[in-house]
């Protein structure tokens, strides 16, 4: 019955980083930097919260797009941290996790053959959905750019099969922001295309330097850009499940449908968490980005003392280091990394094929396991 499979689906494999995750699972001993996790516990006062509706029965599906109170906090968080104005009526969803909102902006806006461009080395989560969904991905190579999207290595990739761009900034896998003016130049570029932007800002509470800025605040950008947030990853909560959409309401009614037919609602339990996450614990990330900050410099130290060089990330908690003077293939230094001093690392390539000749390190690690996993890997270099 093999043949009878949607061939895209037979086509997507495993991500890398699940890949070497799984093959470390069953290696005691093993330190892991592979996972984009926060080491962090959820604040307890959103685990009571989560109690809280529990002991209360909410338990029932909920609107479609999220329950209002939530969408109207989310909707003020993004305003008062980062300036984004959209309606918590009808311009905000509540998704399960940010990567359903990937999926049903992708589904929403792509059609057969249409064209989603993205910076390259990226999130390898991207590629599957726009497959899926019947786009072609294009990527740009932002290699001597500093890992960053600029006007001037986007503008040739455009063409009139363009449908979409992905932002996706602070950047996963090597941690680089767009600043002010390197968003009002894409804006430039952008604004008069018939196109949209998808704007993933997972990371927008963990930026090192200036705020967070979202090219959605950007002169006419608003009108064809889609913001995707949630609280993974500032507050702790990747198992709770949510995320959100910002866009025009003409827009976020489309979206609505596939989301729905999808999923119908995000987890009840999890919503009323988040409501309190995005009102009483507005700040919650703080802490954790000082932390973030502190263990960034120890592994910038590190690897720099051990001849690996790497752009200094300005958010997130990815470094990505290049490996490329050892003669090995990402892949080939990775597991050999694995099998020799049990030290987990995700191969670049897991990334598209532009991050061959790097190796993505995750700090969101405590600072004990740091320290022992570069020991490992120091050890593993000074052999090569």
């Amino acid at each position: 019955m093999e043949h009878l499979i949607n061939p895209q689906v037979k086509d997507i494999q495993i991500s890398g980083i699940r890949k070497i995750s799984n093959k470390v699972a069953g290696m005691p001993g093993a330190l892991t930097l592979t996972i984009g996790q926060p080491d962090f516990p959820t604040p307890a006062h959103i685990v009571e919260a989560g109690k809280r509706a529990l002991d209360a029965q909410r338990t029932v599906y909920t609107p479609n797009p999220g329950i209002l109170e939530l969408r109207q906090a989310a909707a003020q968080f993004v305003r008062s941290k980062y300036g984004l104005d959209y309606r918590g009526e009808d311009e905000v969803i509540v998704t399960v996790g940010a990567s359903e909102a990937v999926d049903i902006v992708l589904r929403t806006i792509v059609t057969p053959g249409a064209e989603v461009v993205l910076p390259a080395p990226v999130y390898p989560g991207y590629e599957p959905l726009i497959r899926l969904a019947g786009g072609v991905p294009v990527y740009v190579d932002t290699r001597e750019s500093g890992f960053k999207l600029t006007a001037e290595l986007l503008e040739p990739h455009l063409t009139e099969r363009t449908r979409c761009v992905i932002l996706c900034y602070p950047s996963n896998p090597t941690g680089q922001t767009l600043e002010e003016n390197e968003l009002r130049a894409l804006a430039e570029l952008l604004a008069d295309r018939e196109l949209f932007v998808l704007s993933d800002e997972i990371y927008s509470e963990l930026v090192y330097g200036a705020p967070h800025r979202s090219i959605a605040t950007i002169g006419k950008m608003r009108e064809k850009t889609i913001v995707i947030n949630g609280l993974s990853k500032s507050h702790a909560m990747t198992g709770w499940r949510i995320g959100f959409t910002f866009a025009p309401a003409a827009l976020t009614q489309h979206m609505v449908k596939v989301h729905q037919y999808n999923v119908t609602c995000a987890s009840s339990v999890s919503q009323y968490a988040a409501l309190e996450a995005l009102t009483n614990g507005a700040d919650d990330a703080l802490p954790m980005r000082a932390a973030y900050v502190k263990r960034r410099h120890y592994v910038l130290e590190r690897l720099q003392a051990m001849g690996l060089e790497a752009e200094k990330p300005s958010g997130a908690f990815y470094v990505f280091p290049s490996i490329a003077g050892y003669g090995l293939s990402s892949e080939e230094f990775a597991y050999r990394l694995l099998e020799e001093e049990k030290v987990a690392v995700v191969p670049g390539d897991a990334f598209t094929p532009y991050g061959e000749g790097y190796i993505r390190i995750s700090y969101a690690y405590a600072e004990s396991v740091l320290e022992q996993a570069l020991d490992r890997l120091e050890k593993f270099v000074r052999k090569l």
